[in-house]
């Protein structure tokens, strides 16, 4: 009887593999099938000039997650252990790991339907697409303000990170479907090296480690690229004789940068390398000087658990004391008033960091953390000093973490203007979040309105623009796809498309994204095999559920990117427009005022919708820009600013501008909190006083203020809300007719209505199509138009 009923199981469990085995070969065939009719119909195409470079990136995508998809079959161990090593999916890991290759399949059969279909409208004459303007990886240049290649504005793409362990050289790797972008981070490296450039190039005896430099004079010289200067760790020679050269680190800065030996070493490593790599390809877009610095000084903060600014140096303390010296003109009477302290003088002066945040607003915190941007701003500026002394025309940008500008804390240690401006490029890492994030903690209350979370992306590039207009634009890790704090393996095509486009509109010139960790044979890149115990807190983890297992997303990002270059110059006439409605920012402000930014962000999301481009101005930004490129500025909570912050916006009221204040709150302290006795008064410009309004007054009084800017298309939406999701972008071009950007941001469908303010008739196409579109029509979730109309 047990023998039976061990065979009949045994019976159950083979045909139980058989089945599994058959559903395998049907979806794979099934993918083939259809790989063998795209190839058919391309091949078709062809013959009639019909370009096809979309398709082969779909066919592309879809052979390589076949191959992969069999690599994770053939190794569900490997696939378990990644995910578990993102805490959001350990839980159940083994049914995941057991569920991806199908899943990568019937993605892949997908983007097979979707490719074949858009062919065959195109064969039968239902569509007509623009031919690809591919990027010259070999010959692109960085121009006034954008990238140009093949005589056109281009917008290069690739991947921060990409398949460690593979050659540069490897076309399986670098090529127009993941972006051919070179960079100094194609080998497996020790711990704390990561790129070529790094602090383990210089020796103690002042010679350089000639067999680590390999990594970096080794680049080929054949495509664009970029160079970082990784700076996690420090040579052990070094901390010998510093001992203090860890106190004040930052999570990716593993040293302190006011220690004289850590500035002797890198001011050699970056005049070396600087010379070195002088006129190469790979230095096209630009040197990045930092990975996401900050240097978050306050307690409680979650990067203290990672070593950030546990302490501070005996260097970072004397020049914190200097530095009060000469703020308050030696008056140390004035100086024990504020702190209410009984220093007995500037060079006993102490403080305690990280800070308690009980502190904000007072003038300890405001001091210190005015210094902390300003010591920061002279890192950098050392950088580019020594790389300038060598390499005059190199250009520079730095990874700036968006949080630091658009969340409250001003703890960091980062003015984003003065560094911004410091720098030949604007650089960043902006992100977005597809759907509700993964972490708990994180609100996600955004979800109510929107189909994604792109208002941190929106403000912080509109911020940048706004302080160097004329710079190009670099994102060198978008986190669009994954990170630490989201990723969906379901995630929209539809929102890749919406959040790459919204992002190139706004500025974005070139984007490497996170990440692409899949050798060709469809194994994990060399740096996630094996056991993993990472420094980084989010790199173990990285891997699971982002686009290495998503061969939809994988293949939109580059079909998204296909389309903003064919259509670049549009894209630049649409964002090359002025911004006639500033908002004012004070870092004053941000420094003294715990939820300042979160309150700046309410008025930025209610104009954000209006059909105008939104700016920002500084006490910098009037005092150094043209005014006339604006019309009027609003004031929204912002108590503190300094005398020459409030000076500036006097001056520009004297000089005929339009200032809207929302209270007299706004303006009425100094940067300590001392009663400021003067106030705004119009001059020869226009003064708008609010007594304490609401956004919504605010908004409609701006919006008056800017009637005669708007746009001479007028572009009606109704999404069935109080609130609204589309946004609109308008530009008459030198041939008379407009072109109109429109994306649909929110969960429902819009109805919109196009129509010209002088009421004449209008014909509109589709660009992206070549069709005729009516007056009238729905506008889809997170669907991107591009209309030409005259």
């Amino acid at each position: 009887m047990i023998k039976k009923r061990s065979s009949a199981i045994l019976s159950l469990l083979m045909l139980a593999l058989f089945i599994a085995c058959e559903a395998q070969k049907t979806l794979e065939e099934e993918a083939l099938a259809k790989i063998e009719t795209l190839e058919s119909l391309m091949a078709e195409a062809k013959e009639k000039d019909i370009d096809v470079q979309r398709e082969e990136t779909v066919l592309w995508f879809s052979n390589q997650f076949i191959k992969f998809a069999n690599w994770d079959e053939a190794n569900k161990d490997a696939i378990e252990k990644l995910y578990g090593y993102e805490r959001y999916y350990a839980p159940n890991k083994a049914q995941l790991a057991a569920e991806l290759p199908d899943f990568e399949r019937k993605k892949v059969i997908e983007i097979l339907d979707h490719g074949i279909a858009e062919l065959k409208k195109e064969l039968a004459g239902e569509i007509t697409r623009r031919p690809v303007n591919t990027v010259d990886w070999q010959n692109a240049k960085a121009g006034d303000n954008m990238f140009v290649s093949n005589g056109k504005p281009s917008f290069p793409y690739d991947y921060f990170s990409k398949t460690v362990g593979q050659p540069l050289t490897n076309e399986e790797v670098y090529n127009d479907h993941l972006g051919a972008i070179y960079h100094g981070g194609e080998n497996l490296y020790p711990v704390d090296h990561d790129r070529a450039i790094n602090s383990f190039l210089l020796n103690e005896d002042g010679t350089f480690d000639e067999e680590l430099m390999q990594e970096l004079t080794g680049i080929p010289d054949t495509n664009i690229g970029f160079l970082i200067y990784w700076s996690m760790g420090i040579p052990e020679w070094v901390e010998a004789k510093e001992p203090e050269i860890r106190k004040g680190r930052s999570l990716f800065t593993g040293f302190d940068i006011d220690n004289p030996l850590a500035r002797d070493v890198w001011g050699k490593i970056i005049r070396k390398t600087g010379e070195l790599t002088k006129g190469k390809k790979v230095t096209e877009l630009g040197y990045i000087f930092a990975n996401e610095p900050h240097w978050y000084s306050e307690k409680g903060h979650w990067t203290g658990k990672y070593q950030e600014m546990n302490a501070i140096s005996s260097y970072t303390l004397n020049k914190f004391r200097s530095w009060l010296k000469n703020k308050y003109e030696g008056n140390l009477k004035a100086l024990n008033a504020n702190w209410e302290s009984n220093f007995k003088s500037f060079e006993t002066v102490e403080i305690e960091i990280p800070m308690d945040i009980a502190l904000t607003g007072k003038p300890i915190w405001y001091d210190w953390n005015r210094y902390h941007m300003d010591r920061t701003t002279d890192w950098f500026t050392f950088n580019q000093d020594n790389l300038h002394a060598v390499n005059p025309e190199a250009d520079t940008h730095i990874k700036i973490f968006p949080r630091t500008f658009y969340e409250d804390s001003r703890s960091h240690g980062m003015d984003i203007e003065a560094l911004t401006e410091l720098t030949t490029m604007i650089g960043h890492d902006a992100k977005a979040l597809g759907s509700k994030s993964i972490r708990p903690h994180i609100n996600s209350d955004f979800i109510k309105k929107y189909a994604y979370k792109w208002d941190g992306m929106a403000i912080l590039h509109d911020f940048l623009e706004s302080v160097s207009p004329d710079k190009i634009n670099v994102n060198s890790e978008s986190h669009f796809l994954s990170s630490g704090q989201w990723r969906d393996l379901n995630a929209r095509t539809s929102y890749v498309r919406n959040v790459y486009w919204l992002s190139t509109l706004m500025g974005m010139d070139a984007n490497m994204g996170w990440f692409w960790a899949r050798d060709p044979d469809g194994s994990p890149e060399d740096r996630l095999e094996g056991e993993l115990n990472f420094f980084d807190p989010g790199l173990g983890g990285a891997y699971a559920g982002s686009n290495n297992m998503q061969p939809h997303i994988a293949n939109e990002v580059t079909q998204v990117m296909y389309d903003l270059n064919t259509f670049s110059e549009e894209i630049i006439a649409l964002r090359e427009q002025k911004r006639p409605l500033r908002l004012f920012y004070s870092e004053t402000s941000a420094i003294n005022t715990a939820d300042y930014m979160t309150e700046a962000t309410k008025l930025y999301k209610s104009l954000f919708f209006e059909g105008l481009p939104l700016g920002f101005v500084t006490k910098n930004i009037i005092e150094k820009q043209g005014n006339s490129t604006w019309n009027t500025v609003v004031v929204y909570k912002s108590k503190f600013v300094t005398d020459t912050e409030f000076a500036a916006l006097q001056t520009y009221l004297d000089n005929g501008g339009t200032v809207i204040l929302d209270s007299e709150e706004s303006l009425s302290m100094n940067e300590y909190g001392k009663k400021r006795s003067q106030k705004l008064s119009a001059g020869k410009g226009k003064l708008i006083p609010l007594n304490g309004a609401a956004v919504e007054e605010i908004k409609k009084t701006a919006l008056a203020e800017v009637a005669d800017q708007m746009p001479e298309v007028r572009v009606t939406s109704d999404n069935g809300e109080i609130f609204k999701t589309t946004i609109s972008r308008v530009v008459k071009q030198e041939d008379g007719s407009y072109l109109v950007n429109l994306l649909n941001v929110g969960h429902n469908a819009a109805k919109i209505k196009l129509e010209l303010a002088s009421g004449a008739a209008m014909k509109i196409t589709n660009l992206m199509t070549s069709n005729p579109v009516e007056a009238e029509f729905s506008l889809a979730s997170e669907e991107v138009l591009l209309l030409e109309i005259k």
